[in-house]
């Protein structure tokens, strides 16, 4: 990934048409929205929205996260780029710290939830009706009634994780922005671009995992599949927060 970035950041340096600035702009963005604290936070938050309403859900809540993270970039790195400045460090520390506890926050509850029942599917019908399948809780029920859909994540949440993200991120853009591109208006353009273009890709990535969750070899394992990917969102939400704390060394 940071080969791909280092690229598409060359294209700024020096004299830049305009639509070359917008156009890599929007590929950053686009790129932007695959690493992997997005990823972990997203994955984590749709994880639980097993039937077919899970993939709109998902979309939906994607869609929402990357509202929050073009708000704070916009909001934040719009005033820093035309003021020539930078995000205070101690600021950017503690909002990728943040971030990292957000992510260790949301695999717990998932473990929790698994721990408790919360992901048991199997093939049944109710009065007569076709079979169907999905997932449900058994976790104080031992009868087959059970509730067939119960919101677990809301795009406002999305949205709230999308800010802390931003304010994040907003950092390393500004600091990108005003490197390679010293015209005010050329890096405010690139900057609602960069935010547009994370927006659009993490919603068609969370569509992404949220068809590949309710369908397939996921869907049919998902209770299996999950205390692993609980597992792996808890290490590197750990992982990121200890980095970003100055604890640990993130590669390079």
């Amino acid at each position: 990934m940071a080969t791909i970035d280092g690229w598409l950041e060359a294209f700024l340096h020096g004299h830049t048409a305009l639509w070359v600035v917008l156009l890599v702009s929007l590929a950053l963005g686009l790129r932007h929205a695959s690493d992997p604290d997005h990823l972990a936070a997203v994955t984590t938050l749709i994880a639980s929205e097993k039937d077919g309403r899970g993939t709109r859900k998902a979309g939906s809540m994607g869609l929402a996260w990357g509202l929050g993270h073009g708000t704070s970039l916009v909001l934040i790195g719009l005033p820093l780029v035309l003021l020539g400045r930078y995000l205070p460090g101690p600021v950017q520390q503690a909002a990728e710290a943040l971030i990292g506890a957000i992510i260790i926050l949301l695999a717990a509850r998932l473990l929790f939830r698994w721990q408790r029942g919360h992901f048991h599917a199997h093939i049944h019908s109710h009065d007569g009706e076709p079979d169907h399948r999905h997932v449900h809780s058994h976790e104080s029920d031992s009868s087959h009634e059970h509730t067939h859909y119960v919101s677990l994540r809301t795009p406002l949440s999305s949205y709230g994780i999308g800010l802390v993200h931003g304010i994040g991120g907003s950092g390393g853009l500004t600091l990108l922005l005003l490197s390679t591109i010293p015209n005010p208006a050329q890096a405010t353009g690139a900057l609602v671009i960069f935010a547009g273009g994370t927006t659009v890709s993490m919603a068609l990535l969370s569509t992404a995992f949220g068809l590949a969750i309710a369908g397939g070899p996921i869907a049919r394992n998902f209770e299996r599949f999950t205390p692993a990917l609980g597992a792996l969102s808890l290490a590197f939400g750990t992982w990121y927060m200890l980095g970003a704390l100055g604890i640990v060394a993130y590669p390079h």
